[in-house]
């Protein structure tokens, strides 16, 4: 039996001191990236735009340990951001394939559509300042690569918090509040703290690489195993812990986001919420249930209850008022949910003779959790034997169940399931 292994969960955790460039590579190099094939790519793409050197300490913040990547630039170019495009192209370093020139591609369109937005230009107007420089360049470069090298493309990313300071930081355009004005763009639909210290915390760059990274944000660390931190520290040494911190680890329950649509009626007839049940299923519904309720004025009505994916909530809720005619439906959001994977499996079970059936399988990991046979195989093994159903079921999930645990014993992961 060929099962996955457990799914990688991955968590960024800027909400002590934000994030930075150099701090996104100096947690992705401390969590496990390589080091010197880290730097050699920042230097490589930094050449490209007047040059920096590279090098990785450690270091201690406030007491902790952690990963200093320090980026010395040669000199600072201003240029549009066409041409930085057309620099970006340049870069062909051989440990750099076109997924990685890709994701640092979206980094770059992620800054040069908030200035676009900040400014009121067009994006081929936009001028990089500070993002054209060679230590910018390196930075995302050096972050992506090392994102990679630690296959955490694979993995589910989340993002806690992200702590962006505070007070006045001095740019090509004069003082501006931070975060600063592209940060906030760039920040747009994720939550942010403000402080502990009145200075720049979040950068422009490091909120590039983070919208980029993560799956989603979450305000707590997921259910997860942690088998490895890394520690990303910035260059100020001010009195809190001015590291970023990146965990990884298996998670224990696999789970997804999923909108939650209902409403409530009283008007409707058994086919009709029969023909609303198929239809909304039809339009991609994961899951309907129909809950009996007593409503207003101890009218007896229906709950509708309609599961779906976030993306598609907007179709399905007009699925549901064209249907129902109600004229209210209640949405909830990111609602999480524990999913298990599910694989259909086949196995042979022995009911008066030897027979393949299949079995849905639930599982967490490499762990079987649930398995239940599938309907048409117990009522063509029923239909055969002229055992009843529920006999035919009962027997079946068992032996499926002793055979999974034999196949275990035994370490080879076949014992009879395909």
């Amino acid at each position: 039996m060929n099962i996955s292994g457990a799914r990688m969960v991955t968590v960024i955790d800027p909400q002590l001191a934000g994030v930075s460039g150099n701090m996104m590579v100096g947690a992705l190099i401390d969590l496990g990236a390589h080091p010197e094939r880290t730097a050699e790519v920042m230097e490589d793409a930094a050449s490209h735009f007047g040059g920096a050197d590279v090098s990785v300490s450690e270091v201690k913040r406030a007491g902790l340990r952690a990963t200093y990547v320090d980026v010395r630039a040669d000199e600072s170019l201003s240029v549009g951001y066409l041409e930085f495009l057309r620099l970006l192209e340049g870069i062909s370093h051989p440990a750099l394939d076109d997924e990685m020139l890709s994701m640092a591609r979206a980094v770059f369109h992620t800054i040069a559509q908030a200035e676009a937005s900040v400014h009121g230009v067009k994006l081929d107007e936009v001028h990089f300042h500070e993002v054209g420089a060679a230590d910018a360049v390196a930075d995302v470069m050096g972050a992506v690569f090392a994102y990679f090298d630690l296959n955490l493309h694979r993995d589910e990313v989340y993002t806690l918090p992200v702590a962006v300071g505070g007070g006045l930081v001095r740019g090509a355009h004069g003082l501006t509040p931070v975060p600063a004005p592209a940060t906030t763009e760039i920040l747009r639909g994720f939550p942010v703290t403000g402080g502990p210290s009145g200075v720049e915390l979040a950068t422009p760059t490091g909120s590039a690489l983070l919208v980029n990274m993560v799956r989603e944000h979450r305000r707590f660390f997921p259910p997860m195993e942690i088998q490895a931190t890394g520690y990303g520290a910035g260059s100020m040494d001010p009195e809190f812990p001015n590291i970023l911190r990146i965990v990884r680890g298996s998670g224990q329950v696999p789970h997804d986001t999923v909108t939650l649509l209902e409403t409530n009626v009283d008007h409707l007839s058994g086919e009709v919420l029969g023909n609303i049940f198929e239809r909304l299923l039809e339009a991609g519904a994961l899951d309907v249930t129909l809950t009996p309720v007593i409503m207003k004025k101890n009218r007896p009505g229906q709950l509708i209850r309609v599961i779906c994916r976030e993306n598609e909530y907007e179709r399905i809720l007009e699925h549901l008022f064209s249907e129902t005619g109600t004229l209210g439906v209640r949405i909830f959001p990111q609602v999480h949910r524990g999913v298990l994977e599910r694989r259909i499996m086949e196995a042979e079970v022995d009911i008066k003779g030897r027979r393949t059936a299949r079995f849905k399988v639930g599982l967490m990991g490499s762990r079987v959790v649930n398995a239940r046979i599938e309907y048409e195989d117990a009522r063509r093994i029923s239909l055969e034997t002229g055992i009843p159903l529920r006999d035919v079921i009962e027997m079946s999930e068992k032996q499926f169940r002793d055979l999974k645990f034999k196949a275990d014993q035994e370490n080879d992961g076949s014992g009879g399931l395909k």
